[in-house]
């Protein structure tokens, strides 16, 4: 009998960039910084993966509402009709 042992993997914890630098701001106007939040798909990077900590992931998803609603960011990469 064959006993695979699985291999643990360590993963860095990740830390939410707004909390270690408070001079970072989220604004529905700096696309730039909104850009790195969201997918090539245009889907809002959940925060697991993101790092950022609950509270500024809130503000965050506004901001990028936001900033589609006034057309600074897209919805989607490809309009089909």
């Amino acid at each position: 009998m064959v006993v695979r042992r699985k291999r643990r993997t360590f993963a860095r914890r990740k830390i939410c960039r707004f909390c270690v630098d408070s001079d970072l701001r989220i604004d529905y106007k700096d696309a730039k910084t909104l850009r790195y939040f969201v997918t090539e798909r245009g889907k809002i990077v959940p925060r697991r993966i993101s790092g950022n900590c609950a509270k500024h992931q809130r503000v965050l998803t506004l901001a990028v509402k936001r900033a589609r609603q006034i057309a600074l960011l897209p919805f989607t990469t490809v309009h089909t009709l």
